[in-house]
């Protein structure tokens, strides 16, 4: 990442093209794409990609992992918090025991917080913090019932799921996130942690795909690091000169990715950071 082998402050942005898949289901509206109630541009939450990046991490026996040439014994550093089943007394023990950091690869990165039985609060901002991504223009829902060959139900020679297929029909999304590495002095996070999230980030949607989420891609996946570890250029001044533009009918949801105009590098302030680099093209 850098010549000192230390974190670097950093801006990075997801651009996510969306075809006929639910990117992020609410569950506050029957799993429907989430969208903006006023002006119906289409949303995924950073819980939504970082789950995905979790489940990657915790499958040690899956391709992806396998690739990541970690070895076998090192493999407890890189276990995930938010498991499911979790033991929060577990948890609570590791804390104050001091091996919680040296185990959880997403505690050290994204954050934790947990409330000890004594009350005393842990709470650690993560190192890479991701923000609610959005899409460029507004998103068109497509809603029908899904039917299968063999129903379930007795009686029923079919069965129906009213209204069980939900899908953005195209779009493109901006998901911003950022590396403090002052975070890291808490977290624990270390550059190799940050270089895992880098190598899974390409790979977190076509190695995660359900039926609901078929097509979904990142097409760009920028990633810029600043010249000085307090940041030498305004973090929306590059996610501005980054982001998808739609060349006409801004208010109309698009049909396909050659309705956008999209940027190639940073332009003018190329000069400002140390590195720019596009994590879907870059080995």
């Amino acid at each position: 990442m850098t010549e000192s082998n230390k974190l670097a402050r950093a801006t990075g942005l997801l651009v996510i093209e969306v075809r006929n898949s639910n990117p992020n289901g609410d569950p506050d509206r029957d799993s429907d794409p989430r969208q903006r109630s006023h002006d119906q541009r289409g949303l995924i939450s950073p819980v939504s990609f970082k789950r995905k990046l979790r489940d990657l991490v915790e499958d040690k026996e899956g391709p992806a992992w396998q690739e990541f040439g970690i070895a076998p014994e090192q493999w407890e550093r890189f276990d995930v918090l938010e498991s499911r089943g979790r033991d929060p007394n577990v948890i609570g023990a590791e804390i104050k025991n001091g091996t919680f950091e040296g185990r959880y690869w997403d505690g050290r990165v994204f954050g934790n917080t947990f409330l000890e039985k004594d009350g005393e609060d842990s709470i650690r901002s993560g190192v890479a913090q991701f923000a609610l991504g959005v899409s460029v223009a507004p998103v068109r829902v497509e809603r029908m019932t899904l039917t299968n060959k063999a129903g379930v139900q007795p009686g029923k020679d079919r069965g129906m799921a009213p209204l069980g297929f939900r899908v953005v029909e195209h779009g493109v999304y901006c998901m911003p996130f950022y590396v403090n590495p002052t975070a890291a002095t808490k977290s624990g996070c270390t550059v190799e942690d940050i270089e895992l999230l880098l190598r899974l980030i390409p790979i977190a949607y076509p190695h995660t795909a359900s039926a609901a989420r078929p097509s979904v891609e990142i097409r760009h996946a920028w990633y810029v690091e600043h010249r000085s570890v307090l940041g030498s250029c305004p973090d929306f001044a590059i996610l501005d000169a980054l982001s998808p533009t739609k060349r006409t009918d801004v208010d109309q949801p698009s049909t396909s990715w050659s309705d956008y105009d999209v940027p190639t590098d940073l332009g003018e302030l190329g000069g400002r950071v140390r590195s720019i680099r596009d994590l879907m093209v870059d080995e």
